[in-house]
């Protein structure tokens, strides 16, 4: 039996597998080890999972995460994940759990839009191009950090409309002080923009709300699928922003001239399938 795990920077799934069958599913707060320590880390893991993940010793444990991408933080990860489980842990970047996710053992191009977003040419079993994603200061695109960024700023500098700026303050309880203290004072501050997505989803229908939204999404066509051969390969999206806006997304796919194969909400599904063959 395996212990899978999908990990964003807001949100981590997990299931304990036995072959195919999913015994054990479970959800925890998301875990990034660029932004948390080793000890946050197994603190989170220790006290938000069931005592059914614990009760005894695995298999293997099965890793994929934001910022899982480099030796040293993949490293970190593990060490947590090792400490907590005492079992074989193999810990690999939440872009190859989409691309795995997505496309199991068939190539393509899988791309994450959540939280942050990201991309890669996929070959079966590894990734094989990968148009850096920079994070939320520098790239990103159309995820929820960027989306929330953009209209965050917009409503501080007054480029929003005054009823839709005059909604989002009551309804988040939020003013601008408060708005910079959650961005420029808080440690994890791409999950605190990334929560206003919500409110642009619900006021889709608003004219300026649209254009931000398409904006940002074509934003991530142009500056990272751009980087692949994207007309000769299926292009397939994973993650809670691509689903919340996902007939945006179809609109600006198809503006593009990108034949989306499929958008999915989480790549939980196509992990269990894939680790269920290998």
């Amino acid at each position: 039996m395996k212990v899978i795990a999908d990990s964003s920077s807001t949100r981590t799934e997990w299931t304990i597998v036995d072959g195919s069958q999913v015994v054990e599913h479970a959800f925890t707060t998301g875990l990034n080890p660029y932004f948390q320590t080793r000890r946050e880390l197994s603190h989170s893991i220790r006290l938000e999972l069931p005592e059914a993940f614990f009760r005894r010793r695995w298999d293997h444990v099965y890793f994929y995460g934001a910022g899982c991408a480099t030796k040293e933080k993949k490293k970190i990860m593990e060490s947590s994940l090792v400490a907590q489980f005492r079992t074989p842990v193999t810990v690999e970047s939440d872009l190859l759990g989409a691309a795995r996710g997505l496309l199991v053992d068939k190539p393509g191009l899988a791309c994450i839009i959540g939280t942050g977003s990201n991309s890669c040419l996929y070959n079966g079993s590894e990734i094989v191009k990968n148009v850096p994603p920079l994070g939320y200061i520098l790239g990103d695109e159309g995820s929820s950090a960027y989306l929330g960024k953009r209209f965050v700023a917009d409503t501080l500098k007054g480029l929003a409309p005054e009823a839709l700026t005059h909604k989002f303050f009551e309804q988040y309880n939020v003013n601008q002080n408060m708005l910079m203290d959650e961005v420029y004072s808080n440690s994890l501050p791409s999950r605190a923009l990334a929560r206003y997505a919500g409110f642009l989803a619900e006021n889709i229908d608003d004219p300026y709300v649209y254009r931000l939204v398409y904006k940002g999404l074509m934003s991530f066509f142009e500056r990272n699928l751009v980087g692949y051969d994207y007309q000769s390969n299926p292009v397939s999206f994973v993650g809670s922003t691509a689903m919340k806006f996902k007939t945006v997304l179809e609109q600006v796919a198809k503006d593009f001239g990108v034949q989306i194969e499929k958008i999915l909400p989480a790549s939980m599904p196509g992990l269990v399938e894939f680790h269920s063959r290998h």
